[in-house]
């Protein structure tokens, strides 16, 4: 059976650390030589698309990017007979979805059929892993030492913070969370956190959670799925823009990053997104280098490459 990564902590301490090294320029070779890879995506893509065909194509392989209506997930067919007929195909399958559960079924019917091929989480409602490696990849380039640093995130406990945790508690960094009522972790997430081993503050006020961060984080207010709830939302995030009198109040070396993309005036100021801490578009580029690592990893770890 192959090895999957659909949430970070999948891969272990010793894992992550194998996908940053093979993430760097010289670290993965050519191991997609004359093969393909599957890229199927239920959510529209800028960074992700690019990046993880860029890396396919630099681990010699031909990306195939595969839109949602192509294939109609449990509507022209199930996500298990998807699944099955991409890895007729690909030597990996990759893809971004709406629900989670659909990375599950489709990882458990490759397994079920002893097919070893891996599948790989391009974004989910519950992580975005490749995300968190790109920032890894970034905050180490800034601040070196990531063990015992602290990453202050400021707005919604939603996929991309939950990968921010999972990545914390592998490279033994705190992560504070700054939301506001009714948009915080709930108990189940941080129990969960607290298993994996990671450290959490939670913050209902954004100075505290700031106040000795070497990185500062934000996202979107509204996420995919979720434009029904935008009115609402703004209100309650009103007070959790990373602008210029909050990044005031964290350490001078603090960075300030952020996922991509960004909403100018509303999670974001525009001074604060291209001013001299930011650096957004460092982690943007270094989400090509993150997919080559993953992919790698992936080929390397799941038997795929025999």
């Amino acid at each position: 059976m192959s090895r999957h990564l659909l949430c970070l902590e999948d891969l272990g301490e010793q894992g992550l650390a194998r996908v940053l090294q093979l993430a760097g320029p010289s670290g993965a070779g050519r191991p997609l030589s004359g093969s393909s890879v599957a890229l199927l995506f239920e959510h529209p893509s800028a960074r992700t698309r690019n990046a993880f065909e860029a890396a396919v194509f630099q681990l010699g392989g031909h990306p195939v990017t595969i839109r949602a209506e192509e294939v109609g997930i449990d509507a022209r067919e199930t996500a298990e007979d998807v699944a099955r007929t991409l890895a007729c195909y690909h030597r990996l399958v990759c893809a971004r979805v709406v629900a989670h559960s659909t990375l599950e079924r489709m990882a458990g019917a490759l397994d079920a059929a002893g097919l070893a091929v891996p599948v790989l989480n391009l974004l989910s409602n519950k992580e975005h892993p490749s995300q968190a490696v790109a920032d890894l990849l970034t905050l180490q380039a800034h601040l070196g030492e990531l063990k015992g640093a602290t990453l202050a995130y400021v707005g919604d406990a939603n996929n991309v913070s939950r990968s921010l945790v999972a990545a914390g508690a592998l490279v033994g960094m705190r992560v504070n969370l700054a939301s506001p009522p009714g948009y915080a972790m709930s108990e189940a997430e941080l129990t969960w956190a607290s298993g994996i081993g990671g450290e959490v503050h939670l913050f209902e006020d954004p100075a505290e959670a700031v106040r000795e961060a070497d990185a500062l984080y934000t996202d979107v207010w509204v996420s995919m799925g979720q434009t029904a709830e935008k009115a609402a939302r703004q209100r309650a995030f009103s007070g959790y823009r990373l602008d210029e009198d909050l990044v005031s109040k964290a350490p001078a070396h603090a960075i300030v990053m952020h996922c991509l993309p960004a909403h100018r005036g509303e999670e974001i100021s525009a001074g604060v997104l291209d001013g001299p801490r930011s650096v957004v578009w460092e982690q943007a580029a270094n989400r090509m280098h993150a997919a080559r690592g993953l992919l790698a990893y992936l080929l390397e770890e799941g038997g795929a490459a025999q």
